[in-house]
Protein backbone atom coordinates (compact mmCIF):
# COMPACT_ATOMS: atom_id res chain seq x y z
CA UNK A 1 0.00 0.00 0.00
CA UNK A 2 1.54 3.03 -0.72
CA UNK A 3 1.48 5.57 2.23
CA UNK A 4 0.20 9.07 0.93
CA UNK A 5 0.88 12.94 1.77
CA UNK A 6 -1.89 15.04 4.01
CA UNK A 7 -2.69 16.62 0.87
CA UNK A 8 -3.26 16.27 -2.94
CA UNK A 9 -3.03 18.17 -6.52
CA UNK A 10 -5.77 17.24 -8.91
CA UNK A 11 -5.29 18.69 -12.05
CA UNK A 12 -7.35 19.49 -15.05
CA UNK A 13 -6.40 18.61 -18.73
CA UNK A 14 -10.07 20.18 -19.80
CA UNK A 15 -9.48 23.63 -18.07
CA UNK A 16 -5.95 23.63 -19.55
CA UNK A 17 -7.05 22.68 -22.97
CA UNK A 18 -9.68 25.36 -22.24
CA UNK A 19 -7.08 27.69 -21.90
CA UNK A 20 -5.10 27.13 -24.69
CA UNK A 21 -7.96 27.76 -26.96
CA UNK A 22 -8.65 30.75 -25.18
CA UNK A 23 -4.67 31.77 -25.75
CA UNK A 24 -4.55 30.96 -29.35
CA UNK A 25 -7.73 33.40 -30.09
CA UNK A 26 -5.13 36.05 -28.49
CA UNK A 27 -1.77 35.49 -30.44
CA UNK A 28 -3.33 34.08 -33.98
CA UNK A 29 -2.74 30.75 -35.68
CA UNK A 30 0.76 31.85 -36.99
CA UNK A 31 2.00 32.81 -33.57
CA UNK A 32 4.34 30.20 -31.90
CA UNK A 33 2.92 29.40 -28.36
CA UNK A 34 5.67 29.04 -25.63
CA UNK A 35 4.85 27.31 -22.52
CA UNK A 36 6.91 28.50 -19.37
CA UNK A 37 7.13 25.96 -17.02
CA UNK A 38 10.10 27.61 -14.90
CA UNK A 39 9.49 27.09 -11.20
CA UNK A 40 8.46 23.22 -11.50
CA UNK A 41 5.91 24.81 -14.15
CA UNK A 42 4.46 26.97 -11.43
CA UNK A 43 3.67 24.58 -8.63
CA UNK A 44 2.33 22.08 -11.59
CA UNK A 45 5.54 19.28 -11.83
CA UNK A 46 7.61 19.69 -14.64
CA UNK A 47 7.59 15.77 -15.20
CA UNK A 48 3.81 16.09 -15.18
CA UNK A 49 3.05 19.31 -16.87
CA UNK A 50 5.29 18.55 -19.61
CA UNK A 51 3.93 15.78 -21.55
CA UNK A 52 -0.09 17.08 -20.27
CA UNK A 53 0.87 20.12 -22.55
CA UNK A 54 2.02 18.16 -25.08
CA UNK A 55 -0.67 16.44 -25.23
CA UNK A 56 -2.87 19.51 -25.88
CA UNK A 57 -0.38 20.21 -29.10
CA UNK A 58 2.33 22.57 -27.10
CA UNK A 59 5.91 21.55 -28.92
CA UNK A 60 7.90 24.73 -27.28
CA UNK A 61 8.47 24.94 -23.33
CA UNK A 62 10.88 27.93 -21.54
CA UNK A 63 12.35 27.17 -18.35
CA UNK A 64 14.76 29.45 -15.95
CA UNK A 65 17.39 27.11 -15.78
CA UNK A 66 19.61 24.57 -16.85
CA UNK A 67 18.67 21.84 -14.34
CA UNK A 68 14.95 23.12 -15.28
CA UNK A 69 15.77 22.39 -18.56
CA UNK A 70 16.75 19.10 -17.59
CA UNK A 71 14.09 18.14 -16.19
CA UNK A 72 11.84 18.63 -19.40
CA UNK A 73 14.08 17.04 -21.59
CA UNK A 74 13.99 13.63 -19.36
CA UNK A 75 9.89 13.48 -20.63
CA UNK A 76 9.85 15.69 -23.73
CA UNK A 77 8.55 13.53 -27.09
CA UNK A 78 11.96 14.27 -29.41
CA UNK A 79 11.47 17.03 -31.48
CA UNK A 80 9.89 18.98 -28.65
CA UNK A 81 12.05 22.40 -28.13
CA UNK A 82 13.41 23.75 -24.92
CA UNK A 83 14.73 27.41 -24.28
CA UNK A 84 16.75 28.07 -21.07
CA UNK A 85 15.85 31.82 -20.13
CA UNK A 86 18.33 32.15 -17.43
CA UNK A 87 20.58 30.66 -15.62
CA UNK A 88 23.23 28.40 -17.47
CA UNK A 89 26.98 28.13 -16.53
CA UNK A 90 29.30 28.07 -19.10
CA UNK A 91 30.29 24.54 -18.26
CA UNK A 92 26.93 23.37 -18.72
CA UNK A 93 26.61 24.69 -22.26
CA UNK A 94 28.20 21.24 -24.13
CA UNK A 95 25.45 19.48 -22.44
CA UNK A 96 22.69 22.14 -23.69
CA UNK A 97 24.27 22.08 -27.42
CA UNK A 98 23.90 17.88 -27.69
CA UNK A 99 20.89 18.31 -26.26
CA UNK A 100 19.47 20.98 -28.53
CA UNK A 101 19.00 22.90 -25.87
CA UNK A 102 18.32 26.02 -26.81
CA UNK A 103 19.67 29.17 -24.35
CA UNK A 104 19.54 33.40 -24.05
CA UNK A 105 23.50 35.01 -24.32
CA UNK A 106 22.82 38.50 -22.46
CA UNK A 107 26.56 39.14 -22.00
CA UNK A 108 29.64 38.67 -23.49
CA UNK A 109 30.71 35.93 -21.41
CA UNK A 110 28.16 33.44 -22.33
CA UNK A 111 27.70 34.27 -25.88
CA UNK A 112 31.76 33.84 -26.35
CA UNK A 113 31.51 30.38 -24.62
CA UNK A 114 28.51 29.31 -26.67
CA UNK A 115 30.85 29.96 -29.34
CA UNK A 116 33.84 28.35 -28.09
CA UNK A 117 32.01 25.24 -26.91
CA UNK A 118 30.34 25.26 -30.24
CA UNK A 119 33.79 25.20 -32.09
CA UNK A 120 34.80 22.43 -30.19
CA UNK A 121 31.90 20.25 -29.77
CA UNK A 122 31.51 20.68 -33.73
CA UNK A 123 27.95 20.98 -33.84
CA UNK A 124 26.18 24.87 -33.06
CA UNK A 125 24.88 26.80 -30.51
CA UNK A 126 20.96 27.72 -30.51
CA UNK A 127 20.49 30.81 -29.09
CA UNK A 128 18.43 33.90 -28.38
CA UNK A 129 20.03 37.24 -28.07
CA UNK A 130 18.40 38.94 -25.87
CA UNK A 131 18.15 43.02 -25.66
CA UNK A 132 18.12 45.06 -22.77
CA UNK A 133 15.20 47.50 -23.70
CA UNK A 134 14.73 49.29 -20.14
CA UNK A 135 13.97 47.01 -17.46
CA UNK A 136 17.47 46.89 -16.22
CA UNK A 137 17.68 43.03 -15.62
CA UNK A 138 19.64 41.16 -18.36
CA UNK A 139 20.45 41.71 -22.01
CA UNK A 140 22.80 43.41 -24.26
CA UNK A 141 22.47 47.54 -23.87
CA UNK A 142 22.52 49.63 -27.02
CA UNK A 143 25.99 50.61 -26.24
CA UNK A 144 27.07 46.70 -27.03
CA UNK A 145 25.15 46.25 -30.01
CA UNK A 146 27.98 46.60 -32.15
CA UNK A 147 30.34 44.28 -30.30
CA UNK A 148 27.36 41.65 -30.58
CA UNK A 149 26.67 41.96 -33.99
CA UNK A 150 30.47 41.91 -34.97
CA UNK A 151 30.16 38.06 -33.33
CA UNK A 152 27.36 36.73 -34.35
CA UNK A 153 28.83 37.74 -37.91
CA UNK A 154 32.23 36.40 -37.20
CA UNK A 155 31.22 33.47 -35.72
CA UNK A 156 27.93 32.56 -37.52
CA UNK A 157 29.41 29.31 -39.16
CA UNK A 158 28.94 28.10 -34.84
CA UNK A 159 25.85 29.61 -34.23
CA UNK A 160 21.81 29.32 -34.96
CA UNK A 161 19.91 32.73 -34.03
CA UNK A 162 16.74 30.96 -33.03
CA UNK A 163 15.48 34.49 -31.28
CA UNK A 164 16.36 38.00 -30.94
CA UNK A 165 14.22 39.03 -27.98
CA UNK A 166 13.42 41.34 -24.28
CA UNK A 167 10.94 41.28 -21.35
CA UNK A 168 8.96 43.84 -20.72
CA UNK A 169 9.21 45.89 -17.17
CA UNK A 170 5.52 45.42 -15.78
CA UNK A 171 3.22 44.71 -18.40
CA UNK A 172 0.40 43.86 -15.72
CA UNK A 173 0.17 47.48 -14.33
CA UNK A 174 -1.00 50.52 -16.13
CA UNK A 175 1.35 52.44 -14.12
CA UNK A 176 4.00 51.06 -16.51
CA UNK A 177 2.23 51.54 -19.83
CA UNK A 178 5.18 54.36 -20.92
CA UNK A 179 7.80 52.63 -19.83
CA UNK A 180 6.51 49.56 -22.02
CA UNK A 181 5.92 51.91 -25.02
CA UNK A 182 9.72 52.85 -24.40
CA UNK A 183 10.86 49.34 -24.29
CA UNK A 184 9.03 48.65 -27.29
CA UNK A 185 10.77 51.47 -29.67
CA UNK A 186 14.32 50.02 -28.20
CA UNK A 187 13.63 46.84 -29.24
CA UNK A 188 12.40 48.02 -32.94
CA UNK A 189 15.81 49.81 -32.83
CA UNK A 190 17.46 46.51 -32.27
CA UNK A 191 15.12 44.62 -34.80
CA UNK A 192 16.35 47.52 -37.64
CA UNK A 193 19.68 47.53 -36.42
CA UNK A 194 20.79 43.47 -36.38
CA UNK A 195 18.55 43.52 -39.85
CA UNK A 196 20.84 46.33 -41.48
CA UNK A 197 23.57 44.06 -40.48
CA UNK A 198 21.73 40.79 -42.38
CA UNK A 199 20.98 39.48 -38.62
CA UNK A 200 17.76 37.89 -38.86
CA UNK A 201 17.04 35.57 -36.08
CA UNK A 202 14.01 32.83 -36.89
CA UNK A 203 12.23 34.27 -34.05
CA UNK A 204 11.18 37.75 -32.53
CA UNK A 205 9.48 37.40 -28.72
CA UNK A 206 8.52 39.85 -26.38
CA UNK A 207 5.26 38.87 -24.76
CA UNK A 208 4.95 37.33 -21.41
CA UNK A 209 0.94 36.70 -20.14
CA UNK A 210 0.53 40.14 -19.00
CA UNK A 211 2.01 41.55 -22.55
CA UNK A 212 -0.27 39.21 -24.73
CA UNK A 213 -2.94 39.72 -22.63
CA UNK A 214 -2.62 44.14 -22.47
CA UNK A 215 -0.72 44.75 -25.53
CA UNK A 216 -1.50 42.76 -28.75
CA UNK A 217 1.97 44.41 -30.89
CA UNK A 218 4.00 42.98 -28.34
CA UNK A 219 2.59 39.75 -29.90
CA UNK A 220 5.43 38.92 -32.31
CA UNK A 221 6.67 35.62 -33.78
CA UNK A 222 6.41 33.58 -30.20
CA UNK A 223 4.83 34.39 -27.03
CA UNK A 224 6.09 33.63 -23.35
CA UNK A 225 3.26 32.11 -21.59
CA UNK A 226 2.99 31.10 -18.64
CA UNK A 227 0.15 32.04 -15.74
CA UNK A 228 -2.15 32.64 -18.01
CA UNK A 229 -2.34 28.89 -19.20
CA UNK A 230 -2.47 27.68 -15.64
CA UNK A 231 -5.62 29.87 -15.26
CA UNK A 232 -4.67 32.93 -13.91
CA UNK A 233 -4.59 36.41 -15.11
CA UNK A 234 -1.27 37.78 -13.60
CA UNK A 235 -2.94 40.51 -11.58
CA UNK A 236 -6.58 41.87 -11.07
CA UNK A 237 -6.11 44.81 -12.87
CA UNK A 238 -5.10 42.27 -16.71
CA UNK A 239 -8.94 40.92 -15.29
CA UNK A 240 -10.58 44.13 -15.55
CA UNK A 241 -8.70 45.29 -19.06
CA UNK A 242 -10.36 42.03 -19.98
CA UNK A 243 -13.99 42.93 -18.64
CA UNK A 244 -13.12 46.13 -20.53
CA UNK A 245 -12.47 44.69 -23.96
CA UNK A 246 -14.97 42.16 -23.86
CA UNK A 247 -17.85 43.88 -22.26
CA UNK A 248 -19.05 41.24 -20.41
CA UNK A 249 -19.16 41.02 -16.48
CA UNK A 250 -17.79 37.89 -15.34
CA UNK A 251 -16.52 36.57 -17.76
CA UNK A 252 -13.30 34.99 -16.12
CA UNK A 253 -12.82 33.01 -19.63
CA UNK A 254 -9.50 31.34 -18.24
CA UNK A 255 -9.60 27.93 -15.66
CA UNK A 256 -7.86 27.29 -12.96
CA UNK A 257 -5.67 23.78 -13.62
CA UNK A 258 -5.22 23.20 -9.98
CA UNK A 259 -7.44 21.54 -7.44
CA UNK A 260 -6.17 21.04 -3.63
CA UNK A 261 -7.27 19.00 -0.88
CA UNK A 262 -6.63 17.53 2.85
CA UNK A 263 -8.90 16.36 5.17
CA UNK A 264 -9.81 16.88 8.56
CA UNK A 265 -7.72 15.40 10.89
CA UNK A 266 -9.09 15.63 14.20
CA UNK A 267 -12.36 17.67 15.97
CA UNK A 268 -12.64 18.48 19.69
CA UNK A 269 -14.48 21.04 21.68
CA UNK A 270 -12.63 24.26 23.53
CA UNK A 271 -14.07 26.14 25.99
CA UNK A 272 -15.07 29.69 26.08
CA UNK A 273 -11.81 31.84 27.06
CA UNK A 274 -9.41 29.69 26.20
CA UNK A 275 -6.60 30.52 23.61
CA UNK A 276 -6.64 28.49 20.46
CA UNK A 277 -3.10 27.51 18.31
CA UNK A 278 0.49 29.07 19.22
CA UNK A 279 0.21 32.39 21.36
CA UNK A 280 -2.77 34.57 22.07
CA UNK A 281 -3.83 35.69 18.56
CA UNK A 282 -7.46 33.78 18.84
CA UNK A 283 -9.16 33.63 22.05
CA UNK A 284 -12.54 31.48 21.71
CA UNK A 285 -15.16 34.29 22.49
CA UNK A 286 -17.86 31.03 23.26
CA UNK A 287 -17.49 27.36 23.19
CA UNK A 288 -16.44 26.43 20.14
CA UNK A 289 -15.69 23.18 17.43
CA UNK A 290 -12.86 22.74 16.18
CA UNK A 291 -11.13 20.84 13.47
CA UNK A 292 -7.08 20.14 12.33
CA UNK A 293 -6.20 19.90 8.98
CA UNK A 294 -2.67 18.67 8.27
CA UNK A 295 -1.41 21.45 6.27
CA UNK A 296 0.86 24.21 6.99
CA UNK A 297 3.21 26.86 6.07
CA UNK A 298 5.26 23.97 5.25
CA UNK A 299 2.87 22.81 2.98
CA UNK A 300 2.65 25.72 1.32
CA UNK A 301 -0.29 27.60 3.51
CA UNK A 302 1.51 30.74 4.31
CA UNK A 303 1.49 31.37 8.06
CA UNK A 304 0.42 35.15 7.32
CA UNK A 305 -2.91 33.38 6.34
CA UNK A 306 -3.63 32.62 10.18
CA UNK A 307 -6.88 34.25 11.17
CA UNK A 308 -7.61 35.19 7.78
CA UNK A 309 -7.77 31.90 5.49
CA UNK A 310 -10.60 29.80 4.56
CA UNK A 311 -11.51 26.17 3.37
CA UNK A 312 -14.43 24.33 1.78
CA UNK A 313 -15.85 21.75 4.78
CA UNK A 314 -18.73 19.34 3.49
CA UNK A 315 -20.43 22.71 1.43
CA UNK A 316 -19.33 24.85 3.98
CA UNK A 317 -16.62 27.94 3.73
CA UNK A 318 -14.76 27.77 6.98
CA UNK A 319 -12.39 30.24 8.59
CA UNK A 320 -9.04 29.46 9.71
CA UNK A 321 -8.55 30.02 13.33
CA UNK A 322 -5.58 31.31 15.16
CA UNK A 323 -1.51 30.71 13.91
CA UNK A 324 -1.31 28.69 11.07
CA UNK A 325 1.74 26.01 12.59
CA UNK A 326 4.32 24.31 10.44
CA UNK A 327 2.17 21.47 9.30
CA UNK A 328 -1.27 22.37 10.68
CA UNK A 329 -4.45 24.58 10.52
CA UNK A 330 -7.09 24.92 13.09
CA UNK A 331 -10.95 25.52 11.64
CA UNK A 332 -13.72 26.77 13.27
CA UNK A 333 -16.62 24.29 12.40
CA UNK A 334 -18.98 25.38 15.49
CA UNK A 335 -21.83 25.37 13.21
CA UNK A 336 -21.57 22.44 11.19
CA UNK A 337 -23.59 19.65 12.58
CA UNK A 338 -22.34 16.94 10.34
CA UNK A 339 -18.45 16.86 10.40
CA UNK A 340 -16.15 13.81 10.95
CA UNK A 341 -12.94 12.55 10.68
CA UNK A 342 -11.52 12.13 7.71
CA UNK A 343 -14.25 14.61 5.48
CA UNK A 344 -12.44 16.24 2.33
CA UNK A 345 -11.21 19.51 3.20
CA UNK A 346 -10.88 21.72 -0.35
CA UNK A 347 -7.74 24.39 -0.12
CA UNK A 348 -8.02 25.31 -3.64
CA UNK A 349 -10.96 24.38 -6.00
CA UNK A 350 -14.52 23.88 -5.79
CA UNK A 351 -17.03 21.73 -3.28
CA UNK A 352 -20.85 22.06 -4.17
CA UNK A 353 -21.64 25.75 -5.03
CA UNK A 354 -18.88 27.27 -3.39
CA UNK A 355 -15.06 27.82 -4.53
CA UNK A 356 -11.69 28.59 -3.39
CA UNK A 357 -9.77 30.10 -5.85
CA UNK A 358 -5.61 30.47 -6.12
CA UNK A 359 -6.74 34.66 -6.79
CA UNK A 360 -8.90 34.27 -3.20
CA UNK A 361 -5.24 33.52 -1.73
CA UNK A 362 -4.43 37.27 -3.21
CA UNK A 363 -7.61 38.95 -1.42
CA UNK A 364 -6.47 37.19 2.04
CA UNK A 365 -2.85 38.19 1.95
CA UNK A 366 -0.50 39.51 0.20
CA UNK A 367 0.25 37.04 -2.34
CA UNK A 368 0.58 36.98 -6.27
CA UNK A 369 -0.60 33.92 -7.77
CA UNK A 370 2.78 33.00 -9.30
CA UNK A 371 3.96 33.02 -5.72
CA UNK A 372 1.67 30.82 -3.67
CA UNK A 373 1.74 28.38 -6.82
CA UNK A 374 5.37 28.46 -6.75
CA UNK A 375 5.47 27.46 -2.91
CA UNK A 376 3.57 24.45 -3.25
CA UNK A 377 6.30 21.69 -2.43
CA UNK A 378 7.30 19.18 -4.76
CA UNK A 379 6.31 16.03 -2.43
CA UNK A 380 2.83 16.94 -2.70
CA UNK A 381 0.78 14.20 -4.52
CA UNK A 382 -0.32 15.10 -7.83
CA UNK A 383 -2.35 13.95 -10.39
CA UNK A 384 -3.71 14.56 -13.79
CA UNK A 385 -7.73 14.60 -14.16
CA UNK A 386 -9.90 15.53 -17.18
Amino acid sequence: MEIQETSSIQISRSALKHNYKFIRKKIGKKTKLCSVVKGNAYGHSIEMFVPLAESCGVDFFAVFSSHEAEQVVNVKKPDTRVMIMGMIRNEDIPWAIKNDVEFYVFDFNRLKSAVDHAKRIGKKSRIHVEIETGMNRTGFPKDQWEEVAQILTDDAQHLIIEGMCTHFAGAESVANFVRIQNQLVVFAEARAYYKKLNIVPNLYHSACSAAMLRYPETIMDLVRVGIAQYGYWPTNETYVHHLMETKKLNSRVLRGLITWKSEVMDIKWVKNGEFISYGTSFLASKRMKIATVPVGYANGFARSLSNRGRVLINGHRCSVIGMVNMNMIIIDVTDMKEIEIGDEVVLIGQQKNLKIKVSSFEDMDNFVNYELLTRMPKDITRTIVD
